[in-house]
Order: C-alpha cells, then structure tokens, then sequence
C-alpha cells in the first residue's frame, strides 16, 4: 500500500500523524501539492510539487494510484476517482469513504456549490478538532492493519 496525500489542504497535524505511520511501517508516504512541502528525511517519504492550476494535484494523484492505495483527502470528486481505481480514501477528519456513500457525498457537494454560486454564504469547515485527529489516527491506524 502506497499513501498519497492531497495535500496543499491537509492540516499539518494530519501530516505528522502520517510521516509517524510511514516512518513506523515503512510505508510509502507520497504528498503531492502545488508548492514545495517541507517532509522529514526518509526513505519512505517524499513531496511532489505539480504546477498551480485547478485539480492539477488531484489528477497527478489518480494518474499514480494503484488500487489498494490510500488517498488522504478532503476533496469529494477525488474520493470518487480514487474508489473508481480500487483505491481506499479517508477524509483528514477521519471518514472513510465508500462506494456506498460517494454518491451522496458528491450530491451534497453539488448542491452546496450551487448555493455559493448563487450568492448563499455557506461557511467553511470547522476547525480541527482533537476529536477530529483522533478519528483520523483511528480510521488510519485501522485500514493499516
């Protein structure tokens, strides 16, 4: 299994929580955004830098996976993508996606870019939560397994 990590959104914290995994399993650790990341040194790990432009990091990220590869991922549509090739995807709040809810997912997604489009302001996420790292550590250390 090779982690992919979309990650010019991913919260720092969630990316400690992963260099930790990829360093203690040895796990391929792949994160790839449109500027320079800093990672730590290793073997396991390494950054991608993809040129700025819209979905660039998304589709860099569905033209590497394999199935049975990790995606780490906010982004629905690349959740869908990713399920699409066999991948497994999780959310940096720790949700698992599935070929069971994508659907809705991509649904509700729809329908909230349309309330922005027409001029509804709908907020952004929530911060982070303690609650939220642990879920994320728990689903990851779970699909690890």
């Amino acid at each position: 299994m090779h982690i992919w990590v979309d990650a010019d959104a991913c919260p720092n914290v969630i990316k400690e929580i992963l260099f930790r995994a990829s360093t203690r399993l040895k796990l391929p650790l792949t994160l790839v955004a449109n500027q320079p990341l800093r990672v730590p040194q290793s073997a396991h790990i390494r950054s991608v830098v993809v040129p700025g432009g819209f979905d660039v990091a998304d589709d860099e990220i569905v033209r590497c996976i394999e199935a049975g590869d990790l995606v780490i991922t906010a982004d629905i549509p690349l959740a869908a993508a990713v399920l699409e090739k066999n991948g497994h995807a999780l959310s940096p709040r720790g949700e698992r996606y599935s070929p069971e809810t994508i659907r809705e997912r991509l649904r509700i997604r729809d329908m909230m870019e349309q309330l922005r489009d027409s001029g509804v302001r709908t907020g952004g996420p929530a911060t982070l939560s303690q609650a939220d790292r642990q879920a994320f550590a728990n689903a990851l250390d779970f699909l690890l397994r």
